[in-house]
């Protein structure tokens, strides 16, 4: 039987290998993966109370509710924008068409549903991709602020600022790497 499942906090390739790892341990074969949704074809045998046990203990949550779904869909397209540094011209329109949703409706959805807004998750996820590119040491900030789609680096040091407590500077000169993976953010 084919079976579709939503997973919470599957956002990265290492994400991925570890829930095929569990798929496997299920004697249930993939048709597809994706970040947060997978496809399996599942024996008769299959318990999906166990698989998602299994998946709690590594992190991860089997997400049944709709809404639930479409929050984590939010998550996993703003991760991957973010890891990648490609960003559209208005992501309330990609979003929503993405999503094939108002953006109005996503906004209030993850609002309720995460306790934040969409767009202070965006800059939580932008400030820990800051945090790893100023730990490369390839980057000026100018160039850090550019690939993050900010229209200046005083508005980049803003928010580094508000969110970490310290200047971009202090940060690098600390050599304090604390740093979440974009995965653990919210």
């Amino acid at each position: 039987m084919k079976k579709t499942l939503y997973i919470k906090n599957m956002v990265c390739d290492r994400c991925k290998s570890k829930i095929t790892q569990i798929i496997h341990e299920h004697k249930a074969e993939i048709k597809s993966i994706q970040l947060g949704k997978v496809e399996i074809l599942v024996p008769a045998s299959f318990d999906e109370n166990k698989f998602a046990k299994d998946l709690s203990a590594e992190g991860f949550e089997l997400v049944k509710n709709t809404e639930d779904q479409l929050v984590e869909s939010i998550k996993v397209i703003l991760v991957n924008m973010v890891k990648s540094t490609t960003f559209p011209e208005s992501i309330s329109n990609f979003l929503s068409q993405e999503l094939n949703k108002d953006y109005s409706f996503l906004s209030k959805l993850f609002k309720k549903k995460s306790g934040e807004t969409l767009e202070k998750y965006l800059i939580k996820l932008k400030i820990e991709k800051v945090k790893e590119l100023i730990q490369m040491q390839k980057y000026s900030f100018s160039e850090i602020a550019y690939q993050l789609n900010y229209n200046s680096i005083s508005h980049l040091s803003g928010q580094f600022k508000t969110i970490t407590g310290m200047t971009m500077s202090q940060y690098q000169e600390s050599q304090n790497w604390n740093r979440l993976s974009l995965d653990k953010i919210l």
